[in-house]
């Protein structure tokens, strides 16, 4: 094979290859944000925006939300502070149901109810796109108990 030879097909599967990178990392890069709505106890609204693969308590950091005391272990998964409360449809819709180990946190949360979990543990996708959480008005950091 002759070096020209060599040179011309080395260059052309560079190009290609970044071609092909560029369309990838362009289509990650403009993953439409997923809304989220948090509802406080008092009655305030607060809809932030995250992305694919964030949990709930990444919204919460990412978008510089003030909810005094959650996400206090910093997902893992050691208090209850992130506990959250859906609606039935959304708890329902959740592709990953809760661990043990997540399971024996919400039992030490304040309001425990059939379709709690913890933010730290809801990661978003698409189809959450819309999501509503209700924050209980306390919460029980498990590390202290």
């Amino acid at each position: 094979m002759s070096v020209k030879l060599l040179k011309y097909i080395v260059s052309n599967s560079c190009i290609r290859s970044r071609v092909h990178n560029m369309k990838y990392m362009s289509t990650v890069n403009n993953d439409k944000p997923i809304k989220v709505t948090f509802n406080k106890a008092n009655g305030d609204k607060i809809i932030a925006e995250g992305k694919k693969g964030d949990s709930l308590l990444d919204v919460i950091i990412n978008n510089n939300l003030d909810f005094d005391g959650y996400g206090a272990c910093e997902g893992t998964l050691t208090c209850s502070t992130c506990h959250v409360i859906l609606d039935s449809k959304d708890y329902d819709a959740l592709p990953d149901k809760p661990s043990d180990e997540e399971l024996d946190m919400l039992d030490l949360a304040y309001n425990l109810t059939d379709t709690s979990r913890l933010g730290c543990q809801i990661i978003l996708e698409e189809k959450l796109d819309g999501l509503e959480v209700k924050v209980p008005a306390t919460v029980n950091d498990a590390r202290y108990n």
